[in-house]
């Protein structure tokens, strides 16, 4: 029996014992600097798509018609598929019928049939030059391929708008049930996606399945929201991890005496954290100055472990240090000490579930699998059957180079659309 079919089996008895988040609650998979928005890209359909709606939204919805008259004479609103800490998104109809090629970087128009976008209502207190930093990265990443290209954006009043093809897909809720195989059609378009935005130094710094929308019938995805996205620093800066100078407060590898000092006296250290819990790479919550691309291929990682996993989410860590606690438990105190120090920092636990080399994650994916009853047995079963499986194997070997400690054997984006388990996809 192929592991597949055992997956199945597993699979098709598991409930919600898997996941115990709410699915229809964001908080728990997101905190400060998070932007879920959801469903864009592709927008032609045949079908009528007046939604169904809470009296709430329609309230709203036609509080933006009035409120924004360039929506009511070019789109007719539809319904809000959307909404993060920094905006919320629309789907409408192009009243034009028309809408902009993702190769034609000119924004060429085309008639046909009904075309649908989804409409970015960016929120009036976020920085003008966040604003602007987002479409400038749109702009410059309208030819890429598997990434939203921005069809417009206009500005009425003090509200910002931004106008991408909507798209039709699949919730990872649903997809993470389907096939190995399937997934990795999945993975392919998520790095390619990533391959082109990498390509220009910028960092997305919020990869996640409600950032990637992907249309299981088409096997095609796309990158979306770029509101926390960056250019990467080429210029190190206090971090040793890229040959900067040590920082002040680094404690390197001195342990403390007596403790911790109760008065520290040396300055802090600020670096950029925006992004999702759950999906932030260990040099991001290690406050690292000098953050690269890699911290999306961590973020891919974690979404490879919650498909072979079947959770979702698969970390729930409350805040930063809950987090460290969670990438220690499956790293062990070795590694962990050594991902510290190389960004200048000290990892000290006495906690008795992070071991000295930490879990293999074989292991952790095979408990996941049997958690409803578990018996050591079956984890064991569970286990050998995807080591003799292939897909599987590639696909923890794929996994392991995504969820390397170490940022700079981290694998890229282009290295992993060459990985065994993407060949011949």
């Amino acid at each position: 029996m192929r592991f597949g079919e055992i997956n199945q089996e597993i699979s098709e008895h598991k409930e919600s014992k898997l996941n115990p988040c709410d699915p229809d609650d964001e908080s728990n998979t997101t905190v400060e600097d998070d932007e879920s928005t959801d469903g864009n890209i592709d927008g032609e359909e045949e079908e009528d798509d007046d939604e169904e709606m809470s009296q709430s939204c329609i309230e709203e919805l036609e509080l933006f018609r009035q409120t924004y008259k360039t929506i009511s004479t070019r789109f007719r609103l539809i319904s809000k598929i959307g909404e993060g800490t920094f905006s919320s998104v629309y789907k409408a109809e192009d009243l034009g019928g028309s809408t902009t090629d993702n190769d034609d970087s000119h924004g060429t128009r085309r008639t046909g049939p009904k075309r649908y976008v989804a409409i970015k209502r960016i929120c009036v207190t976020s920085s003008p030059q966040r604003i602007l930093n987002e479409l400038i990265l749109l702009h410059n990443l309208s030819q890429s391929e598997a990434v939203a290209p921005l069809i417009t954006a206009f500005r009425e009043h003090e509200q910002v708008m931004a106008v991408l093809p909507f798209c039709k897909h699949t919730e990872f809720r649903i997809f993470r049930d389907q096939p190995i195989e399937e997934f990795k059609y999945y993975l392919k378009n998520l790095f390619t996606g990533l391959s082109h935005v990498h390509a220009q130094n910028i960092i997305h710094r919020d990869i996640k399945p409600t950032n990637f929308l992907y249309d299981l019938d088409k096997r095609e995805g796309y990158v979306v929201d770029f509101g926390l996205a960056e250019k990467e620093s080429l210029e190190p800066q206090y971090c040793v991890c890229r040959g900067g100078r040590e920082h002040p407060r680094s404690y390197g590898d001195r342990q403390p005496a007596n403790g911790y000092l109760k008065n520290d006296s040396r300055p802090g250290r600020r670096a950029n954290r925006a992004g999702t819990r759950g999906f932030r790479a260990p040099e991001v919550l290690l406050k690292c100055m000098n953050q690269t691309t890699k911290i999306d291929i961590w973020s891919v990682g974690v979404i490879i472990l919650c498909f072979l996993s079947k959770r979702f989410p698969f970390f729930q860590s409350s805040d930063d240090i809950d987090a460290m606690i969670e990438i220690g438990t499956m790293a062990g105190r070795h590694k962990m000490s050594s991902c510290a120090r190389l960004h200048g920092a000290l990892f000290d636990t006495n906690i008795s579930t992070i071991s000295e080399h930490g879990i293999r994650y074989e292991d952790i994916v095979a408990w996941a699998l049997t958690t409803e009853d578990f018996d050591p047995n079956r984890v064991d079963e569970v286990r050998d059957m995807m080591q003799e499986d292939d897909d599987y194997r590639h696909a923890f070997s794929l996994l392991k180079k995504c969820l390397d400690l170490d940022f700079r054997k981290r694998i890229s984006a282009a290295d992993a659309l060459r990985h065994p388990f993407l060949r011949g996809v």
